[in-house]
C-alpha cells in the first residue's frame, strides 16, 4: 500500500463510486471535499484525512484509515475508512424518511392495459 495516493482512485477503491470517472466527476463537481476544501481529483488524500463525500441525496463523513490504489471486495473496501457517527445517524434517518414516504404512494394492482395507456398519454398531454 501506498502512503498518499489521488482523492478519486482512493474514492474508487472505497467503493464509494463504480468507476474512476465518476468519482473524479463528483470531486471536480464539488461533491466531494477534503479537510473542508474543495479540491481536484488529482490531489493526494493519506490516512488522516477527513472526506465529505455527497452522493445520491446522501452526505458521509469519513475520517481515511489507510489508503489502496486497487479496487477489492466491500469488505476490505470498508477498512479503508471510518464513517462518523453522526453521519450515519443522517444517513438512517434520511433513509426512513425515504421508505415512510414511498409507502403513501399509490401503487396499482396490475399493468394499464391499451385503453388506460392511452388515457393517461392523453391526460399527460
Amino acid at each position: 500500500m501506498a502512503e498518499t495516493v489521488r482523492i478519486d482512485k482512493w474514492l474508487w477503491a472505497a467503493r464509494f463510486f463504480k468507476t474512476r470517472s465518476l468519482a473524479a466527476q463528483a470531486v471536480s463537481g464539488g461533491r466531494v471535499q477534503l479537510n473542508g476544501l474543495r479540491v481536484k481529483p488529482a490531489r493526494s488524500v493519506k490516512p488522516g484525512d477527513e472526506l465529505e463525500i455527497h452522493k445520491s441525496g446522501f452526505e458521509y463523513q469519513v475520517h481515511i484509515l489507510c489508503v489502496s490504489e486497487r479496487r477489492g471486495p466491500a469488505a476490505v473496501a470498508q477498512t479503508l475508512y471510518q464513517e462518523s457517527e453522526q453521519s450515519i445517524r443522517r444517513r438512517e434517518a434520511l433513509r426512513e424518511q425515504h421508505r415512510l414516504a414511498g409507502g403513501s404512494a399509490p401503487h396499482p394492482q396490475h399493468r394499464p392495459d391499451k385503453k388506460a395507456r392511452r388515457q393517461l398519454r392523453d391526460m399527460k398531454r
